[in-house]
């Protein structure tokens, strides 16, 4: 279940290497800012870029087919402004454009899916839920792991400040 992709990455020359990519998986969290915040300052130390990662979970909502339609057009469109509204944050962070996915389905899956099809992605950068649970996405692949993903992952620390996050990148 494939939605939108695009800003595919430049092809690199045979004397350039290809552009690092760092992939993050864009939610409503917290901790999601502490993801984005490492990828994009490590986008701008390497020259890479940032890939932003948005799934559409799947409405619930089958009793009438008119509302789930309606539901998922709605859904669609916040994915749509959320991942403008990101993407010109990257755009501004790095001065390159990040590559948008925009996908239907269980997050998890899809994110496998994504890394397997795609090998543009050099590292998977993830945040870890503040608590004692890291949260769904990141126990859901460090018990997963292996499954044909060749992706190495970061976790950054969901309750790392900016400026810690600024001095470790």
């Amino acid at each position: 279940m494939s939605g939108t992709e695009t800003e595919a990455a430049t092809p690199p020359t045979p004397e350039q290497p290809p552009p690092r990519v760092f992939m993050v998986v864009v939610d409503e969290s917290e901790e999601m800012r502490n993801a984005l915040r490492f990828a994009y300052r490590r986008a701008q130390h390497t020259q890479g870029r940032v890939a932003l990662l948005y799934v559409i979970e799947p409405v619930e909502f089958q009793h009438w087919l008119g509302v789930g339609r309606v539901m998922e057009e709605e859904a669609r469109a916040d994915a749509e402004r959320r991942m403008q509204a990101l993407a010109a944050e990257v755009f501004q962070q790095t001065g390159s454009m990040p590559i948008v996915h925009i996908r239907e389905g269980d997050r998890a899956e899809e994110l496998v899916k994504l890394l397997q099809e795609e090998g543009s992605a050099s590292l998977l950068v993830l945040a870890t839920a503040v608590g004692s649970n890291p949260g769904p996405l990141v126990t859901y692949l460090m018990s997963n792991f292996g499954r044909g993903v060749r992706t190495p992952i970061t976790l950054v620390p969901g309750q790392l400040s900016e400026a810690e996050i600024d001095a470790v990148t």
